[in-house]
């Protein structure tokens, strides 16, 4: 793998799927899982196989149709956890068990009732034992946000010596700030033995808000995978949103980080996950909400019409969005009105754009927003116009 290529791990069918009222069943993981394979991820995290029989055929039906990605099954520390995800991946092209524990105090002491080097032991088991298994076996560290770094770097360093190929630190709480992540890869990267032999993975929760943030910074530090989810979805505040990360890493090119993502199939495939799980996207969210690339303010949709880029940094096209819209509120001005009317066959004279506007602001204060049925209201109210040609 190149060192600029960051690993992109996707999530939304197993953490994502852990969000109340968003279960899927496996006819609707498999049109997701195709889709997500298409979109170019890297590793498509199926599920969590001892869980229920449902989780375990799902897992083994993506197993069979992934064509591109790896395809991963979650685990505990738990030797039968680790058998039925291989046998639920056995059909996989390219198949990895992602197993672990608890490794911060707090899930020592009151989750484990356990001991440091008690749960350093299971953790090297758990690793050892997938590795009889598959090749590729990625180690997670329960809140290793919070873990201590000497203490992380120990268990790291542990599992490293048995064949773990991936070490996620997940901040599973989301309490991390980004320079604190970061500064736990770094600290790992440059501590652990071993380490320029395997790739380190972010998996960030977004309880403050933080999980894009500290993912950028944890790839910046050295990590080479993001675990993320199409539109953030998942547990509590939600995971890294997949859109998020890869767009950022598009626009600032001087990173030199890539990833192998289609983003022109970024807004289809979120659409297609809010319809399959039930589950909305705000429309102010980053990327792929209804408002991404909107603009209703007058100053703002002048400036936009002259130029696009002065207040969008993004070209919607890129992330499969038609195009930018233009809303018409009581807020718009006359150059947005021009523009739309013109879109729906009216060329306006300064003196009919002046006439119009005043209509435009009597109906605007009458109604949140102005459609194009509304324009055609508006224009029959100006003198001396007719509506020209519309090709």
């Amino acid at each position: 793998m190149q060192n600029n290529q960051v690993q992109i791990f996707d999530t939304t069918l197993r953490d994502g799927e852990q969000v109340p009222g968003c279960k899927l069943d496996t006819t609707q993981k498999l049109v997701i899982a195709e889709r997500l394979d298409l979109l170019g991820v890297n590793v498509i995290e199926a599920g969590f196989p001892v869980s229920s029989p449902g989780d375990f055929k799902s897992v083994s039906e993506i197993a069979k149709i992934v064509k591109n990605a790896t395809v991963c099954g979650l685990t505990r520390a738990v030797e039968n956890d680790i058998k039925v995800a291989a046998e639920a991946l056995k059909y996989a092209k390219f198949p990895r068990i992602h197993t672990g524990i608890g490794t911060s105090d707090s899930h020592i002491k009151y989750k484990f009732n356990s001991t440091r080097e008690q749960v350093i032991e299971r953790a090297v088991k758990a690793v050892a034992y997938s590795k009889t298994f598959v090749e590729d076996v990625e180690f997670y560290a329960e809140d290793a946000g919070r873990t201590d770094n000497e203490f992380l770097a120990r268990v790291c360093e542990e599992v490293i010596k048995v064949g773990a190929t991936v070490l996620n630190i997940p901040d599973t709480t989301g309490y991390c700030l980004p320079e604190e992540y970061g500064a736990k890869m770094k600290y790992l990267r440059e501590n652990v033995k071993g380490i320029e032999n395997v790739t380190l993975s972010c998996h960030c929760h977004n309880d403050l808000g933080l999980a894009t943030a500290n993912s950028i910074a944890g790839v910046i530090n050295g990590a080479r995978q993001i675990e993320c989810t199409i539109n953030g979805i998942g547990e509590r505040a939600g995971n890294t949103a997949l859109e998020e990360v890869v767009m950022i890493l598009n626009q600032h090119p001087y990173l030199n980080l890539e990833t192998s993502i289609n983003t022109k199939l970024l807004y289809d495939t979120s659409m297609m996950v809010r319809e399959k799980m039930g589950m909305p996207v705000q429309p102010n969210k980053a990327i792929v909400g209804a408002n991404a690339f909107a603009h209703s303010s007058g100053i703002h949709q002048d400036g936009v019409i002259k130029n696009r880029e002065t207040y969008e940094i993004m070209d919607p096209e890129d992330v499969g969005v038609t195009e930018s819209a233009i809303v018409l509120t009581a807020r718009s001005g006359r150059a947005a009105l021009a523009y739309r009317a013109k879109k729906v066959g009216y060329e306006l004279t300064k003196v009919q754009l002046d006439e119009a506007y005043k209509a435009f602001l009597n109906m605007a204060d009458q109604q949140k927003e102005i459609k194009d049925e509304d324009i055609h209201v508006i224009m029959k109210k100006v003198s001396n116009l007719e509506k020209s040609a519309i090709a």
